[in-house]
């Protein structure tokens, strides 16, 4: 995702609450401390695919919106 980020594509990570502080170290360790970092509901292993659905429901918006900051 870094090395993505650093070619200038729009990325970002998808993270579950309690792994907010590890996306930060990891984004810094990696060069890209401005990576954006979209938050869903923890816990994302162990739950029902319409749940899993749901959590992606939570990241689109914020991809969207991230879409539509660097477009303009």
């Amino acid at each position: 995702m870094a090395e993505l980020r650093k070619r200038g594509l729009i990325t970002a990570v998808i993270y579950s609450g309690p792994f907010l502080k590890l996306g930060k170290a990891q984004a810094r360790t990696f060069g890209v401390p401005e990576l954006p970092l979209l938050e869903i509901t923890h816990p994302l292993g162990g739950i029902s695919l319409e749940e899993v659905k749901a959590r992606a429901g939570q990241a689109a918006p914020q991809f969207a919106d991230l879409v539509r900051k660097h477009i303009k």
